[in-house]
């Protein structure tokens, strides 16, 4: 077992990751303030882990679950309901701590549960995805999605413990795998070449699901992803080449209804959108888009958008994304491989360029 630490003063929190982590009960219960538990699975997770989570805790702590429908189409008010339902129902006080047992939609949905209910309670993150366990789990940001954009009402609320059992990758469907390890690369081309490097030599392996190439790749993504969270918790300003590809792959998500394009299939189109846009302007070379684009089909992942979606859907879209200030679309570019910022003073010419180059209408 791996642990790393995301530092944030009184917020700080381990990160575990290792095989078979979900039997090893005083992991978990160290970190379970209070004497209950409500554990928020989904109908995918529910049949394959729940049952093993529950045992391991029902005998110290008062344990319960709520199930949800699975996908990023039931990522909404009304279905986060079901959890404060639950919670209000059981008669569950402050002393409860909720546990999100599931990808990375249970985790936001979980833990913007927690960030509410009575104006607060603890939660544990158990990612049960390779885009969970290496990005959505670690961090604090919590969410639901509304009709007009995604991940548009939450809360920043960090959790006790992120638990990452690599078992729990061997359930994955490929798909799912491919979606996280958009994620994965995404580390690489924002601030980490040597790991981007490695990437392209391991990316076979990571397919194939070997489990020790599997490990290091989510230690590496974790490491990179808390050294820039401890340094900006509620992204002022580094945080935001995080979302490397996403306010591109936000506006797919949502334009071709949530779950029909997974998060991490967005992101990839939306990484190469940026890689393109970066090239136009003569900052990131064409052999480096080449190699980008290469990595991620590697990866299962799609490089161009899907039909439907054209450049005013793009701009529609994107102009209600978090990171417009003033009007003005922020968008996260490459001035290299390895070498991501933060930009409001790119060529609108050119990002018109690029959308009419990606454009599928």
């Amino acid at each position: 077992m791996k642990t790393l630490t995301v530092a944030l003063g009184e917020r700080t929190y381990p990160i575990y990751i290792g095989s078979d982590l979900l039997n090893q009960a005083g992991l978990l219960s160290q970190h379970i303030q209070g004497d209950s538990v409500c554990i928020v699975t989904n109908t995918t997770v529910s049949p394959l882990y729940l049952e093993q989570l529950m045992s391991i805790l029902s005998t110290d702590f008062k344990c319960e679950s709520v199930v949800l429908p699975d996908g990023e189409e039931h990522k909404s008010l009304d279905v986060l309901n079901q959890v404060f339902d639950k919670l209000l129902t059981s008669r569950f006080s402050r002393q409860v701590t909720l546990i999100a047992l599931g990808g990375g939609v249970i985790g936001d949905m979980t833990g913007f549960a927690a960030a509410c209910y009575q104006r607060g309670v603890p939660f544990i993150q158990v990612p049960t995805t390779l885009l969970a366990q290496v990005d959505s789990s670690v961090g604090g940001k919590t969410a639901v999605n509304h009709a007009l954009g995604k991940n548009m009402i939450g809360a920043f609320y960090q959790p006790q413990c992120v638990l990452a059992d690599t078992d729990t990758l061997m359930t994955l469907d490929d798909r799912q795998l491919s979606s996280g390890l958009a994620e994965v690369i995404k580390y690489g081309l924002i601030n980490d070449i040597d790991f981007f490097e490695w990437l392209e030599e391991h990316i076979e392996a990571l397919v194939a699901r070997d489990p020790f190439v599997l490990a290091e790749a989510i230690e590496r993504s974790c490491q990179d992803k808390a050294n820039i969270v401890a340094g900006d918790e509620r992204e002022q300003g580094v945080r935001a080449i995080l979302n490397l590809g996403h306010t591109f792959g936000h506006a797919i998500e949502t334009g071709m209804g949530y779950g029909e394009i997974i998060h991490g299939e967005a992101v990839a189109i939306g990484m190469v959108m940026a890689a393109d846009l970066s090239m136009r302007h003569g900052w990131l070379a064409e052999s480096d888009v080449v190699r980008a684009k290469k990595l991620l089909l590697a990866a299962g992942l799609p490089i161009d958008t899907p039909e439907g979606m054209t450049s005013e859907m793009f701009m529609k879209l994107m102009s209600v994304d978090k990171k417009v200030q003033s009007g003005v679309i922020r968008l996260v570019l490459l001035k290299q491989l390895g070498q991501a910022f933060i930009s409001d003073d790119y060529e609108s010419t050119m990002l018109a360029q690029t959308l009419a180059h990606f454009e599928h209408g």
